[in-house]
């Protein structure tokens, strides 16, 4: 089911609209967004018009009146002397001439940018190759720095010659590797990406395209190389990062520092180990699919598997634990098995609740199941709520078929997901309207409560109204909340107002748009819209990168200001200016100190940040928050220096000298070199691990034992600290989980001491809400745990002498903040490019603005130390990349807890094939002032990306494919309605991996939600590589859209386009060919469609060249249909995540992988990817 959005296709009709020439060739798209019974030019549309050339080559696209001024939005499309498009324009606001052609374009660009180079321009080479040899970006300071390519050949002794050989034992491979010497000269393609900034890449493949080694240059005498080793059979089969290339042996640290991989006989990979990780095994049924998935803590500790059992359609039924048995025995069982369930009206009963689906395999075997998903019909549940007739006044989808052939057949309607650590379930309906659109998510929490969240859509399926009903247990009142959102002519968001209950209706966000669509201004709070309680105003550069929110250097009245500044820092003779997007200076200022405040960042030829240098230029205090890190090869921190002004002194001091200490990338031991009472707690303690690498003690800070559970999140901290008069206290947290990893409930435990009874604060975590809960009290005055070793940033509970056992409601998040439930106000934040709160307000009992906290941070994200600099902690200690800081001192993330004063993680990255080049601990790839990690699992680019031409999208592909040191690195992008290519802050990037495949994200506008900076998903616990969706609004809970999504890829109304960082060229994807296809209503009979619906499913036709179709021809237009109709469903019933270029599978067979050159005699092929990691032809390239 997917949403239907009317688009009009006119071809070269001139009488259409009376402002378009009779003398042009032209294309006109129209994508009513209001529901039209004719054609109209006055109703509100998305309406662009591209005109071609002599040749049929696009020369200029105009978005007509798409401006908030309703000007047109025009790009030009100019052609060097070969007919290559080597200039890529920035689009220019011109007065509408209601979709006419426009004249006087370049200069017009020129001037709107008051910059005379505004567009990127690529040096091809004058062969027939056209390789790119050089490409600058838009803007003048670029010209002098572009982005250099070279094509070479090794040379004798370059690289090292790494040799794999191959047994067969029990059908699986087991390979080694020795060093044989170097490669002869000549024998590897030597390609080189030089940046910007100089910064040099090398990639090595041989005559199979297969990568051989990548190359960072870190200083003409050293470099950062990781190896790739192939065997006999072309498998990837061990990589061997730059830390473990310099090692005489490298057999000695495979276990160490390397990624090792094994194989059956079916190409199926079933073992890896990771650097520093215990073995991972898995075992596939007859179809290829992934049933059982074992680490190296479910082997010992539990002796159990984690199975995943499918419907008949491929899609997940349910998962759980498997007891025991090796991996052999396993495969052997199932080898000619498809493990196949269907639902059941009986069902069976496991850990407290019926499965309505059948047992057919390891019955008796599976103790516990994890989740339970459902699809097409609705469950008959005892606990079920009524079925609704209608949503918000919209009619719900049933399963149906209705007059129109819409049912929910095909769409996930329910899952059950029980906690880790007890029997308790939470339960999520969700309901559609009639487009198959999400209207109502309904979950019945573990504890009984539930929150239904009712969404009203508009004709193009944006929101226009929310409302909230949450209670935290069944016998408890609602909490209601409504939210409702207006748009302009084009949907960009306006306004979004807040109601809890029947209180004041609040203006959270009001917004204004420059005339390329970046937001402008933003009013934010207050009752009317006329006196909001903020104003933020935002600048950008010429490369749509946010440069400013308000200025720091003259606030006029704000409470925040902040610049970033790239190529043109003030104090450049400390950290010269970058131009490869790296920040070099941010400059900010909070009022309530009145101080502007300056960072400068130095970064090594790695793009790892060096050195963090911290002025007040006003007052002249200098060095007072500096950062000084080394690195190992791998980015492993070596060496931290961390000043801090002592408590009223005026001068800086050395409160961190740190020294890191390893065993591979495992960080065993960190020496504090600078005794004394602040920064890190120092200690010089041995810290231990599990075997799957996690980290389980840290005695630096009191923490004797980090117990976890199977998807290695923390369940329980230990905690023992000594007190000034030689006596000690423990401590507990101890954290509850959802099989999916949601976390809804922590427990912090003090007391017990002399004589006093234990205290245990509680925190549930339900869908956005958040509740306090304590049973008793037991003051620690000198215990420093509830200060979270980061006394100048944990903000403990407020807590009376005495309190009686309950729960209280504190807040619930939204989209600027938070609001408080105890203090019954909207508490508003200020968040950096990263998404830190830096400052957090409200209105107080008199009306006026007043600042409720306070943060200033370090590079890595301590808060800085000494309080005589800023107020105390901040709102609810959410801070540094708006992550709850816990009573152990670290973030949760959500997979993984971050170490701000280390700069490092504690647990392995589950994606860390992603990053092979660098430490699965690190944090950011070591540059945590352009980076973020949403959830601990991805690197993602901060949010000062913008509005980017289509060549400087795949420029960025490039780029930060060689920074983050994936050979083959795809950007999801959005061509938005103003031509320009939108990088959104909110997509997620992921490699793809030769060994085994981190499925790609999809972005949030795929499922019909506004963008926004708000949760990212997990994927399953169970199948970890399965497709999942981006970012999430705030107001969603997590499982809503891998509900959604999870097991159904082709999601609702996807638009995503793959640039694939080796090719150069944009891949259209499936996603977006099926979309159109679907939209147009390519599934009405040839015969029956109207003259607009020919013409819309013959331009998607055309433009799904990845299908392999015969060429169009109208006269055999049924038939073609009918091979476009059975062409998409096929691919959607495999369930395609991805569409790449490759030779790896072709006809079904699988051949040697060459993406960047997928060519096979001759010819030139796609292939999808479905969601059991085949690879499978979907035909030949034109």
């Amino acid at each position: 089911m997917k949403g239907i959005i009317l688009s009009i296709i006119t071809l070269l009709v001139s009488t259409f609209s009376l402002a378009q020439t009779t003398t042009e060739n032209f294309i006109q798209t129209k994508t009513y967004l209001e529901p039209v019974k004719d054609s109209s030019l006055t109703a509100k549309q998305s309406r662009i018009i591209e005109y071609f050339d002599g040749l049929g080559k696009t020369k200029q696209i105009i978005n007509v009146k798409s401006t908030p001024l309703g000007k047109d939005l025009v790009t030009i499309i100019p052609y060097d002397d070969f007919g290559r498009q080597v200039d890529n324009w920035l689009p220019v606001p011109l007065n509408s001439l209601g979709g006419a052609i426009q004249d006087g374009i370049q200069g017009a660009v020129q001037t709107y940018h008051n910059d005379s180079r505004p567009f990127s321009h690529t040096n091809l080479e004058t062969s027939p190759l056209d390789r790119t040899l050089s490409q600058v970006r838009p803007g003048t300071i670029w010209q002098t720095h572009p982005v250099q390519f070279k094509y070479e050949a090794n040379e004798d002794g370059e690289v090292k010659k790494y040799i794999s050989s191959t047994n067969w034992v029990n059908n699986e491979t087991s390979s080694d590797v020795i060093e044989s010497g170097f490669y002869p000269a000549g024998k590897l393609y030597k390609n080189s990406v030089i940046d910007e900034d100089e910064n040099k890449t090398i990639e090595y493949k041989n005559s199979k395209g297969q990568v051989i080694l990548i190359k960072k240059i870190i200083s003409p005498t050293e470099s950062a190389n990781t190896y790739y080793v192939y065997n006999e059979y072309d498998q990837l089969v061990f990589v061997i990062p730059p830390k473990a290339s310099i090692v005489a042996d490298v057999n000695s640290v495979l276990s160490q520092l390397c990624y090792q991989y094994k194989y059956d006989n079916k190409n199926r990979l079933i073992e890896k180990q990771l650097p520093g990780k215990g073995k991972e095994y898995m075992v596939y049924d007859k179809a290829d699919r992934l049933i059982l998935y074992q680490d190296t803590n479910l082997k010992e500790k539990q002796n159990k598997w984690l199975i995943t059992k499918y419907d008949q359609l491929g899609r997940v039924a349910y998962t759980g634990f498997l007891n025991g048995g090796d991996r052999i025995d396993r495969q052997n069982d199932i080898n000619n098995l498809v493990i196949t369930e269907t639902r059941s009206t009986t069902g069976f009963t496991s850990n407290g609740i019926t499965v309505y689906y059948t047992q057919n395999y390891f019955n008796n075997e599976i103790p516990t199941i994890l989740s339970v998903n459902y699809y097409d019909v609705y469950p008959q549940y005892d606990f079920n709520p009524t079925f609704p007739a209608d949503i918000l006044g919209q009619p719900t989808l049933t399963e149906a078929i209705d007059n129109k052939g819409f049912s929910t057949i095909g769409l996930p309607v329910m899952n059950l997901v029980k906690n880790i650590e007890d029997d308790n379930w939470t339960k999520k309906y969700i309901y559609y309207n009639k487009k198959g659109q999400l209207i109502r998510s309904y979950s019945i929490n573990h504890l009984g409560g539930r929150t239904q969240i009712d969404s009203k859509l508009d004709f193009t399926g944006a929101v226009q109204q929310t409302v909230t009903w949450h209670k935290r247990l069944n016998a408890d009142p609602d909490k209601v909340i409504t939210e409702n959102f207006t748009y302009d002519h084009q949907n960009r968001l306006l306004t979004h107002t807040h109601q809890v209950d029947n209180n004041s209706v609040e203006y959270l966000a009001q917004n204004k748009y420059d005339e390329l669509s970046q937001i402008e201004s933003k009013k934010v709070g207050g009752t009317s819209p006329n006196a909001p309680l903020q104003q933020i105003n935002y600048q950008y550069n010429i490369r749509g990168w946010m440069t400013k929110i308000n200025d720091p250097s003259n606030l006029g009245g704000k409470l925040f200001g902040y610049e970033m500044k790239f190529t043109n820092p003030v104090n450049s003779n400390i950290a010269p200016g970058k131009f490869n997007s790296n920040i070099t200076e941010i400059d900010w200022k909070i009022s309530s100190e009145d101080v502007l405040k300056r960072y400068n960042y130095e970064y090594d030829n790695l793009n790892r940040l060096k050195n963090a240098f911290y002025k007040e230029p006003t007052t002249g205090n200098n060095n007072f928050f500096d950062e000084y890190m080394t690195y190992d090869l791998n980015g492993n921190i070596e060496t931290l220096k961390r000043t801090a002004p002592l408590v009223f002194s005026p001068t800086a001091t050395t409160v961190d000298d740190l020294e890191y200490k390893y065993t591979g990338n495992r960080l065993t031991k960190v020496i504090e070199n600078a005794l004394n009472d602040a920064g890190y707690e120092g200690g010089n303690n041995i810290i231990d691990y599990d075997p799957n690498g996690n980290m389980t003690t840290m005695k630096d800070k009191g923490i004797y034992e980090i117990d976890y559970n199977y998807i290695n999140l923390p369940s329980t901290f230990s905690i023992t600290q000594n007190d000034p008069f030689g006596t000690s206290i423990s401590f507990f947290l101890n954290y509850l989980y959802r099989a999916d990893g949601t976390k809804v409930r922590k427990t912090y435990t003090t007391g017990g001491g002399k004589g006093q009874p234990t205290v245990n604060k509680m925190t549930d975590y339900l869908d956005g809400f958040q509740y306090n809960g304590t049973e008793s009290i037991a003051p620690c005055p000198w215990c420093r745990t509830e200060f979270a070793y980061e006394e100048q940033a944990f903000k403990g509970p407020i807590l009376d002498p005495e309190i009686t056992k309950g729960w209280t409601l504190g807040f619930v998040s939204t989209a600027e903040g938070f609001y408080s439930f105890t203090e019954k106000r909207y508490i508003y934040q200020y968040r950096d490019h990263l998404g830190n709160v830096r400052v957090s307000y409200a209105k107080n009992n008199e009306g006026a603005v007043e600042i409720t906290g306070t943060n200033n941070y370090y590079a890595f994200g301590a808060n800085h130390i000494g309080g005589v600099k800023s107020l105390l902690g901040g709102y609810q200690n959410y801070k540094y990349n708006g992550k709850e800081l816990q009573e152990s001192g670290m973030y949760d993330y959500g997979a993984r807890f971050y170490m701000a004063d280390l700069g490092r993680w504690g647990v392995v990255d589950p994606l860390a094939e992603s990053y092979r080049r660098h430490s699965p601990y690190n944090y950011t790839v070591n540059n945590p002032i352009n980076f973020t990690d949403p959830d601990g699992r991805w690197v993602r680019g901060a949010g000062f990306w913008n509005n980017l031409t289509k060549s400087d999208a795949r420029i960025y592909a490039e780029q930060w494919s060689e920074k983050l040191g994936s050979g083959f690195y795809n950007v999801a992008v959005n061509k938005g309605d103003n031509g320009t290519w939108k990088v959104s802050s909110h997509t997620l990037n992921v490699s793809y991996t030769d060994s085994f495949n981190s499925k790609g994200y999809i972005n949030t506008l795929a499922v019909g939600y506004s963008e926004g900076g708000g949760l990212g998903t997990r994927p399953s616990a169970i199948n970890p590589w399965g497709p999942t969706i981006g970012s999430v609004p705030e107001s969603r809970g997590k499982s809503d859209i891998q509900m959604l999504v999870s097991e159904n890829p082709l999601v609702q109304g996807a638009a995503i386009d793959l640039l694939t960082a080796g090719t150069g060229k944009v891949i259209r994807g499936l996603l977006q060919s099926e979309k159109e296809a679907v939209r147009v209503g390519h599934l009405t009979p040839w015969a029956e469609m109207v003259k607009e619906e020919r013409r819309a499913f013959q331009h998607s036709y055309k433009k799904a060249a990845e299908l392999d179709l015969p060429v169009w021809h109208e006269k055999e237009a049924d038939i073609l249909q009918e091979l476009f109709n059975n062409k998409v469903s096929n691919i959607r019933e495999a369930g395609a995540n991805s569409f790449f270029k490759s030779n790896e599978w072709v006809r079904g067979v699988r051949t040697t992988v060459n993406r960047t050159e997928p060519i096979i005699g001759g010819e030139k092929y796609y292939y999808y990817e479905t969601i059991q990691g085949k690879f499978v032809s979907a035909g030949k390239m034109p």
